[in-house]
């Protein structure tokens, strides 16, 4: 293992890393502070033993420049290999501009090997690479400088045993034919659109189950002041003001600093300056709504009529098909996926693609009554009718 703490010896790296088929990456980061995650560290690793071939990156070295990274990142034949990738992509596509290309997610695989439901890198190392994780410093502070040597063994494991794992794994979705599988669940970790967060539609995050448009207006407008204020300031939207204070706000609907100030739930610095401004502009604009503006909540999956003994077979579908293609089944469909075919609705995803191939297509079928379902021992079997 090699630290790097320059521009010049993360190019050296990455411009060696560009002769192979393949590197791992993970990150630390810490997100309690801030609005936005902060990179404390880079973990790299690509194929052999030797000590050059899997590095620690340090993005808070002072003058240290993450772009030779970036440039890797870009490089099509290289593929860019993480674990539950989703997190650390968010802070590459934030920070650099640069979602890597072309990628493979062990943890997708995974649920497309049989491994089961959303499961976890310290679970394939055990099963894959036979080895085992020390995670007593999983939780510390990655900020402090410098790194403890169990950090350092701790996050270099998450590289170094992501080899022998990528390589299995992508051995078997070439035996079992399911490039396009994976390619498939790969196109929404490459998309932008999966780490922008606009603020006009974060009030969708709020759980109210209050259907009146004006309190459904105050909501949007707040929740929109919060996470625009957050974002400008990089600090959690909690330090602006929690849901429960919001829901309240919308409630009350004040007009003055003198009504923000018998708020029960708003934090003391929320009762003034800049964010007690942007609340009382918010309950402002959401007063100014036509009722052709105003917000309404998705009630439409509430008001489907769903057959539950079709919605039952569904669900014993299902089980048979990720047995039989050893897949995760949530990963195929979910329980309200079932609910809402059993309903009629055809415009979902366990409908499409590869998870039609494997699911959807039966699926319709049995909802048309086309096909049935029979018990044979273990196995259930589809026959037509």
């Amino acid at each position: 293992m090699i630290k790097i703490t320059t521009t010049e010896g993360l190019a050296a790296f990455c411009d060696r890393a560009s002769a192979h088929a393949y590197v791992t990456v993970d990150t630390e980061f810490l997100r309690e502070r801030t609005y936005y995650s902060k990179l404390c560290l880079v973990q790299l690793a690509v194929p052999g033993d030797a000590e050059e071939d899997a590095a620690l990156v340090d993005p808070l070295a002072k003058g240290l420049d993450l772009a030779p990274l970036y440039e890797l990142f870009r490089d099509p034949g290289v593929v860019k290999v993480f674990h539950a990738a989703r997190q650390d992509l968010e802070i590459f596509f934030i920070q650099g501009g640069v979602i890597p290309e072309p990628l493979f997610d062990t943890q997708v695989a995974a649920m497309v090997c049989g491994f089961g439901e959303q499961v976890g890198y310290e679970t394939l190392v055990r099963k894959i690479a036979r080895e085992s994780l020390d995670k007593t410093s999983r939780f510390t502070d990655w900020s402090r400088r410098p790194l403890t040597p169990a950090q350092e063994q701790y996050a270099i494991a998450d590289v170094t045993h992501l080899r022998v794992i990528y390589e299995y794994l992508r051995d078997e979705i070439a035996r079992e034919g399911r490039e396009a599988w994976v390619a498939e669940e790969m196109e929404i970790l490459s998309s932008p659109e999966t780490y922008i967060v606009h603020p006009d539609e974060a009030w969708l995050r709020v759980k109210t189950r209050t259907s009146s448009g004006k309190f459904l207006a105050a909501v949007k407008e707040l929740a929109a002041f919060r996470e625009a204020y957050a974002q400008s300031r990089d600090i959690p939207r909690t330090r602006v003001f929690k849901d429960d204070a919001l829901l309240e706000l919308a409630s009350t609907k004040p007009k003055t600093p003198q009504d923000l100030s018998r708020s029960r739930l708003l934090l003391r610095e929320a009762r003034k300056g800049e964010i007690a401004d942007g609340i009382l502009q918010a309950i402002e604009t959401a007063a100014a709504y036509t009722p052709a503006q105003m917000p309404k909540l998705d009630q439409s999956r509430d008001k489907l009529q769903v057959n539950p003994a079709l919605a039952d077979m569904l669900r014993v579908l299902l089980k048979a098909k990720s047995d039989t293609y050893n897949v995760a089944a949530k990963m195929i469909a979910s329980a309200a996926d079932l609910d809402l075919i059993a309903a009629g609705q055809r415009d979902l995803p366990a409908l499409k693609g590869w998870r039609r191939e494997v699911f959807g297509a039966d699926a319709l079928r049995l909802c048309k009554g086309e096909v049935g379902l029979a018990v044979k021992g273990q196995r259930v079997d589809v026959f037509p009718l």
